[in-house]
């Protein structure tokens, strides 16, 4: 189970980046009284009781952007409302409900997700008699705060946690995934005209899906079921993708959204390159999206007759993949020919693998002994004439495996020493060919992490 998502959502000028900053103790989100300042989803990792959680804050629903990118700011909403495992709906206590509270209000309520009503600068006890009109929105808990004031903090941390999803059990014995095989949800992604839903009949044996040399013949994604030596999975077919700036109509930048949409629902991701061309800037673009969801991912090399004919050898095609995405060389590359259903089984069977290791969790003992090398072998240089030291490390988390370490000054490493502690922790677990999302948090101050960055970068 991955870290729980809980996402703060409202209208603009609500003071939801307020919020996140004074929950947090510092600036993680940018807070200014023009509305539309925050545009991308903006994320903090916590540690509240024995849970983690990381608080999202996101752009106000129904902003009118100034440099037209309300689409785009919308999109980072959506998403991270899909996500979300808790919503804060962030109302303005001194101006009472508006119109758009309402509209975000019924958005809320499609989602059927957990949700708590934060009415917020609540600046003294005169205002708190006057906040029950905010349940005409939704009857959900409510929680007044101010940041301002700072009011209620306490309150609203722990409200927070009563209301997280519970607790998975998901410790297994030191290295061993999970008993059951899951079944797995696989997105085939790529460009245009690559062979996606060719793949799709070849693993569905049947035509479920149009498959045509017309590019874009897939405008929506859609699942398949099927069934291989006794397990069940989903292929999650998506439109293939153009550059953003050839987007001709709606139903092609729709398709983008849905590509990015089942990049994030899929457990393992099929990215599909042309054996016969090359490798372009919409096909990075992908990668990007897998590499930003922390997704395991396998590069599929398709029509690989075609490259063959080509005179292009499998080494010369692995090592352009690996200078072209020099930030995920754990990625395992397949050769396949989906019309002739060439090496289709064993691309199944590679994706099981991704699949369980993702699901992993290790023992703390294990972790630490790891680690412990990691810092004998290679100390951290100091910086600020202070000595950066680690202190312990915990999983708090799978899919992808999430991992926090405690040191005594996070802003000290450096990021070589991030990078090089990453590969280690690759090397030496059972985390060979996933992504590893990693944190570094100062000891003694449990909301105030910093990630590392590029956290899956291995290069």
């Amino acid at each position: 189970m991955s870290v729980p998502q809980v996402v703060i959502v409202g209208r603009p000028n609500v003071g939801k980046s307020s919020l996140l900053n004074w929950l947090a103790g510092r600036l993680v989100s940018v807070v200014d009284p023009t509305a539309g300042v925050t545009r991308d989803r903006v994320a903090s990792l916590f540690h509240e009781g024995d849970r983690y959680f990381e608080l999202v804050d996101t752009g106000g629903i129904g902003i009118v952007d100034s440099d037209d990118l309300s689409a785009d700011i919308e999109r980072q909403i959506e998403i991270a409302i899909e996500e979300a495992d808790l919503i804060l709906f962030v109302v303005d206590g001194r101006t009472g409900v508006t119109p758009l509270d309402r509209e975000v209000a019924e958005r809320i309520r499609r989602l059927e997700r957990p949700t708590l009503l934060v009415v917020n600068k609540c600046d003294s006890e005169k205002t708190d008699t006057d906040v029950y009109e905010f349940l005409t929105l939704m009857d959900v808990p409510l929680v007044r705060t101010s940041v301002k004031g700072n009011r209620n903090r306490k309150e609203l941390r722990a409200a927070i946690l009563e209301h997280l999803p519970p607790a998975r059990e998901t410790e297994t014995t030191e290295g061993a995934a999970i008993e059951s095989d899951p079944e797995l949800k696989l997105a085939i992604v790529g460009r245009r005209n690559v062979g996606k839903s060719t793949f799709i009949n070849a693993l569905a044996e049947t035509d479920r899906m149009i498959v045509s040399e017309v590019a874009g013949t897939t405008r929506d994604s859609v699942d398949v079921r099927f069934d291989l030596d006794g397990k069940s999975f989903v292929a999650i077919d998506t439109p293939g993708v153009r550059k953003k700036k050839s987007l001709a109509n709606d139903i092609e930048f729709y398709g983008l959204v849905r590509a990015q949409k089942s990049i994030r629902r899929a457990d393992v991701v099929l990215m599909f390159f042309d054996a016969s061309k090359t490798i372009s800037q919409v096909d990075k673009q992908l990668v990007e999206f897998v590499r930003r969801y922390y997704k395991p991912c396998i590069f599929v090399v398709n029509k690989w007759d075609l490259g063959l004919e080509a005179e292009m050898t499998a080494e010369k095609w692995a090592d352009y993949l690996a200078h072209t995405f020099g930030s995920l060389p754990y990625v395992p590359v397949a050769f396949i020919t989906a019309r002739d259903s060439r090496n289709i089984k064993k691309l199944i069977n590679l994706t099981q693998e991704l699949g369980k290791q993702a699901r992993i969790r290790v023992s703390t003992g294990r972790l630490n002994k790891v680690v412990r090398a990691a810092v004998d072998a290679n100390p951290p240089p100091s910086r600020r004439n202070r000595l950066p030291r680690v202190f312990f490390a915990v999983q708090v988390a799978v899919q992808p495996p999430t991992i926090v370490v405690k040191c005594n000054d996070a802003r000290l490493f450096d990021e070589p020493w991030k990078r090089y502690l990453l590969n280690t922790l690759r090397d030496d677990l059972p985390y060979p060919d996933v992504p590893i999302k990693l944190y570094l948090r100062t000891r003694g101050e449990d909301e105030n992490p910093e990630e590392a960055s590029p956290s899956n970068s291995s290069d």
